[in-house]
């Protein structure tokens, strides 16, 4: 087992002990000074965001990945081009081979023009799904937004992954947590999730919780605790499994199936358990976040595999007709999340 496996585990161990832990604390306190200082410059307004001609709604989160952010950016930028508006999902591109510091148009609403392994297995997998919404990657996420109002016509901008991003201007704050993880052992990176101390929650708009369950009344409770104790707008989002198909064919497979589970995301373990529960699932073969695939990855498995959306979009360059995805159906009450904004 690798050593971010391993610092995985001890960010949502509740009880975290020992000396890799002890070190990774020492480093947090250095962290937590950096984010600290950062933040108080923009409260005060000694630093100001820049603004661009488009209102901004930021999807983000207090923690590393593996919270779902996809599915409710996907869903906010279907609400928009339903409304006839011209959304454009900027995004920092984080696993794509593209030099991010650069400004690139992963689609303009019809075209796509990169592949996943430039991409990156997001912004990808929004470009495929989302007819009408330009995508857009750069480290720089207000250059990227003033490229999109100016030269593709964007009326709103969809900040992914945002929260922390606080150089761009945004109107609307939505922060989304895991129903089951939350905050993990509640300590600043690299000892544990955290991307800021919990003051930030001053900042947020609404808060999302994402229950990835088949029973949601953990995430209900969850939120009458926290409208009660920070004062926000909470809304429930729910994700659940819906099938799962051939990524060439389309064909799905039949449950009770036997497979090999294979997954490159933030946190897996839900995905597991969902497959579990209808399938026969041989092995797991966890790889890092954004792992980029190989041939060698999957060479030597013949029986059925089984991914996630967002690996499938990757696994699918190497043309294997072994592949599988599960489709989720997710629920987002997006009128609740954006209304009076």
């Amino acid at each position: 087992m690798n050593i971010k496996t391993e610092i995985t585990k001890l960010h949502y161990d509740k009880n975290p002990k020992g000396l890799l832990f002890n070190l990774l604390k020492f480093c947090s306190l250095f962290y937590g000074i950096g984010s600290s200082f950062k933040n108080f410059l923009y409260d005060k307004k000694i630093i100001k965001p820049k603004k661009v001609d488009a209102f901004v709604v930021s999807i983000g989160n207090f923690t590393t990945g593996g919270v779902g952010k996809t599915p409710v950016v996907a869903e906010i930028a279907k609400y928009y081009i339903s409304k006839g508006e011209k959304p454009a999902i900027v995004s920092r591109g984080y696993g794509g081979k593209l030099n991010n510091k650069n400004v690139h148009v992963i689609s303009d609403g019809i075209n796509l023009y990169y592949k996943a392994d430039l991409a990156g297995d997001e912004p990808y997998w929004l470009a495929v799904n989302l007819d009408g919404c330009a995508v857009l990657t750069c480290s720089n996420r207000y250059k990227a937004a003033k490229y999109a109002v100016k030269n593709l016509g964007a009326t709103k901008i969809i900040l992914d992954d945002g929260f922390q991003h606080r150089k761009l201007h945004r109107d609307l704050d939505i922060v989304l947590t895991d129903s089951d993880k939350m905050f993990g052992n509640e300590n600043l990176l690299p000892a544990g999730p955290l991307r800021e101390g919990m003051e930030g929650f001053n900042r947020i708009d609404k808060l999302v919780i994402v229950s990835k369950n088949k029973e949601h009344s953990r995430a209900e409770k969850l939120k009458r605790i926290f409208e009660k104790k920070y004062k926000k707008d909470v809304i429930v989002c729910k994700t659940e499994p819906d099938y799962v198909y051939n990524i060439i064919s389309g064909e799905h497979l039949q449950k009770g199936t036997e497979a090999v589970a294979i997954s490159a995301i933030g946190q897996p373990e839900q995905f597991y358990k969902f497959l579990e529960d209808d399938f026969i699932i041989k092995n797991k073969i966890t790889f890092d976040d954004h792992h980029q695939y190989t041939a060698s990855d999957i060479e030597k498995i013949n029986e059925n595999i089984i991914t996630t959306e967002k690996d499938a979009v990757k696994l699918a360059l190497l043309n294997k007709s072994n592949i599988f995805a599960l489709k989720l159906k997710t629920s987002v009450p997006v009128n609740e999340i954006l209304e009076s904004n």
